[in-house]
């Protein structure tokens, strides 16, 4: 029995989470810290933030992994289509640049500001959703918890994002919201540059609805 990478990265994170949660010396070793990757060189805070989530909401985790879960082994099995073994690669290349990019806005602002911490896979997961909104902005669907229809990924991806902003301006975690932008674009742009024949598909499904 085959396991996916993204599965794989569930488990992970759910269980890192978790674990992190119940240990406050990990929890704060883990965060990102933009004084602490700027000032003490702490790089792996970069990557080690997308593996613990606000442990006070467990919503925060939940969700990010349901959207993981939704999207990621579409995103998976379509690259490992196209591209055989080397799509395993650029899924995890999506996921871990998703993750890292969306880290950047907050690196630059609050590089010198030791309180501001941030936590949480939404920049990755943000990544791997707008990579299949490239796939696929109108084909499939996804259904949404307890309700009984489904609705686009493109449209899944501008309620995604609506979410975020929401969540920003009502803020009291330690969840940058805004930064997730920064991961969908990423996720958006690299499926669109660097896969073949994704960009003219993309227009085909838009031209298809729109046209």
């Amino acid at each position: 029995m085959n396991i996916s990478i993204t599965l794989i990265i569930i488990i992970i994170t759910v269980a890192v989470s978790l674990m992190a949660n119940g240990k406050p010396e990990l929890y704060s070793k883990l965060l990102f810290n933009p004084y602490q990757v700027f000032h003490r060189k702490e790089w792996w805070r970069i990557f080690s933030h997308g593996l613990i989530h606000d442990n006070n909401n467990i919503m925060h985790l939940g969700f990010n992994m349901y959207v993981l879960y939704s999207f990621g082994n579409s995103v998976e099995s379509i690259l490992i289509n196209h591209l055989g073994s080397l799509g395993v690669a650029y899924y995890l290349l999506i996921y871990i640049g998703g993750m890292a990019i969306a880290t950047l806005p907050a690196l630059m602002k609050h590089r010198d500001n030791y309180s501001y911490n941030s936590v949480g896979a939404s920049g990755a997961v943000s990544a791997v959703l707008f990579s299949m909104i490239a796939f696929a902005p109108f084909s499939g669907g996804i259904g949404i918890m307890f309700i009984p229809i489904s609705i686009p990924p493109l449209v899944f991806g501008v309620l995604y994002l609506a979410y975020e902003k929401y969540m920003e301006k009502r803020g009291g975690t330690n969840i940058a919201h805004d930064a997730h932008i920064y991961g969908a674009i990423f996720g958006f742009l690299f499926t669109l540059l660097f896969v073949p024949e994704v960009f003219m598909n993309f227009l085909g499904e838009l031209m298809g609805v729109f046209g």
